[in-house]
Order: structure tokens, then sequence, then C-alpha cells
């Protein structure tokens, strides 16, 4: 495959929210009105073009290298792949994605009052099966990752069943005394008469990219890569700052000071007046306060599209995750 393939989900609130996400990062996804066909092109970028799969689809696409670059839950990345971390052997983590936060989590019904940590599970288990004469089942479509969990705190007697419905809904129906499922706010768990237990976060998810580091990556795949992951650092960056703007009698001082209190930038290498400074955005209400303490009559702060910096960290990290051009 010489055009870089880029799997998204195909349907749901995940593919909402990337197609949204690409839109601000002047990423459009070019797909025919009305079309049902699983590929798209990618308004400004030669050589590229979207694949529509499903969610848990696109890791193991990713994985094998089917396409270049994935976007899903890190959930699936970790369900899918062994050991995700940021370099494996076949998944580059190229960054999260500001959408998509949810939990796995092992739950258990509220009446099991003896039961409140993921510790209290285990000494369960040996109970469980005295007086029933079997495992305790955990239902889950995360078979892996509760397997792992469950190795990591000592717990060795339990079945797994594997679940691909409402899964919060297995012990009230008898299926299971135990689950391992996503939640985002817990509602559904609660609605269930279950909790979550202490310890029994585990993984805190969120939608990521990832590249596929066996993928063919020809030149033409590597170029149009490059042009994604700038407009994509662009549009995260845009998203963590805020741009100040203030006259104040001494700009080369006050700018300096706003550096070392909130860690504000001077973006376009030094200062001018009136003086303009991009503020981490969690820290831009204090630091127009403090302008205004500082002499400046007016300060204005806005959001900003896209920051296109020297260094583009992205960019680099992929280049030295996937290596050097094959010849």
């Amino acid at each position: 495959m010489s055009s870089l393939v880029i799997a998204i989900p195909s349907k749901g609130r995940l593919e909402e929210n990337v197609s949204a996400f690409f839109d601000r990062a002047g990423l459009k996804i070019r797909r025919a009105a009305g079309s049902r066909r699983y590929r798209a092109g990618i308004s400004g970028v030669e050589n590229a073009e979207i694949a529509f799969l499903s969610a848990s689809e696109i890791a193991r696409e990713v994985t094998s290298g089917n396409v270049h670059f994935g976007v899903t839950g890190l959930d699936l990345i970790h369900e899918t792949v062994s050991d995700a971390t940021e370099r494996t052997e076949a998944v580059h983590l190229v960054t999260p994605l500001g959408f998509g936060q949810a939990d796995v989590v092992v739950a258990v019904p509220q009446v099991w009052i003896d039961v409140e940590t993921i510790d209290d599970l285990a000494e369960v288990a040996e109970d469980f099966r005295a007086r029933h004469g079997r495992s305790m089942r955990v239902a889950t479509k995360y078979v892996n990752l509760a397997r792992r969990h469950f190795a990591e705190a000592g717990i060795v007697d339990y079945r797994i069943v594997e679940s691909l419905g409402a899964t919060e809904g297995a012990p009230a129906a008898g299926t299971a005394e135990i689950i391992v499922d996503i939640t985002t706010t817990g509602s559904t768990l609660a609605a269930n008469a279950l909790k979550v237990l202490d310890g029994g976060l585990i993984l805190c998810s969120e939608a990521h990219l990832l590249a596929a580091r066996t993928a063919d990556w020809t030149e033409e795949a590597r170029a149009a890569a490059t042009t994604v992951l700038d407009r994509i650092a662009a549009e995260l960056r845009a998203r963590s700052v805020r741009e100040i703007r203030a006259v104040v009698s001494d700009p080369l001082r006050t700018g300096a000071e706003a550096a070392n209190l909130f860690g504000t930038v001077a973006p376009f290498g030094s200062i001018p007046s009136p003086m303009t400074l991009h503020c981490p955005a969690e820290q831009a209400y204090r630091c127009a306060q403090w302008l205004k303490a500082q002499g400046a009559e007016t300060v204005t702060i806005s959001r900003v599209d896209d920051v296109f910096e020297p260094n583009n960290a992205l960019l680099s990290a992929f280049e030295a995750a996937i290596g050097p051009a094959r010849v």
C-alpha cells in the first residue's frame, strides 16, 4: 500500500468525535454524501485515505500492520497488544486525543458488604469455592486485561465468561458474580446495583492515535504522515494554550516575570508591544489578573486555532519508532 491509510471508527460517538477532531486539525474527511463505502479521502493531504472499521478491529489492523495509523480507545489497544507501552514491536502510541475518556474497572454487587477492595476479592474466592463448589465467574469482553489484573492481584480461582452484550447485567441475570467493564460516570454500574472495588481500576482509557511500526512505510506514506502529524500537533498545542495580549510599560521585564510565574512563552521569538503571550489554558485567568496589577489597562484572552512550532515532538517520536525508510 503506497498511500497512507488511517483507520477510524465507522460509527457511534467515537466516530463523531474523531471526525470533529480531524476537522479542527484541518484534515476534513471527504466521504461522498449517502455513500456506504468504507473508504474516504482527506482534504489537502495527497496519498492518504480513511478506512472505516469497528473500534476493536482498528487495534488488530494496526497491530498487524495492515493500516498505517489508527484511532481507537486505549482499552482496546491494551486488550489487543500484550504490552502496549509507548514502544512495542508492533504499535507506537502517537498521542492521546483528549476525548473518549473511560475507565476499565472490576465491579461486584453492592450487597457484597465485606468486599470493598481487590484484596478482599482474593480472600473471597477461596470461601466462594468452599460454599458453592465452583469458581467465581467474571463477565467481561476484556479477557486479557482482566487476566493480567487478576494475576497481579494474586487472584487465581475464577472463570472468565466472555460477554458480548450488556456486561453490567450479568450478576443480576445470574450468569456471573463479578464484571470487568468500561465505565464513564459509573451511573450504569450503580443502576445495576454494582460497585467498583478499591484497587479495581484496571486502566484509564482515552482515544489515541497509534501508528503501525510494521506497516509498509513508503516515501508517499511518510510524506502524508508528516502532514497529518503537523496538523494534529498544531491542533493539540492550540487546545492547551490561550493567547494573551496587553500593553505594559516594560514588556521585556513583564514577559520574563510572566514566564516564571505562569509558564508563558512569547510565540514569535520576542516580545512586541502590545505584548503577546501564549499561556497554559489553566493559568490564563491568573496571568490576566497579574498583568492588570502590572499596569495593563486591558487584557484580552483568546483561543487559537493552530500552533505550528519549530519542533514537532509527535513527528520526532514517530520517526524514531518506525525507523529509517526501507530501500
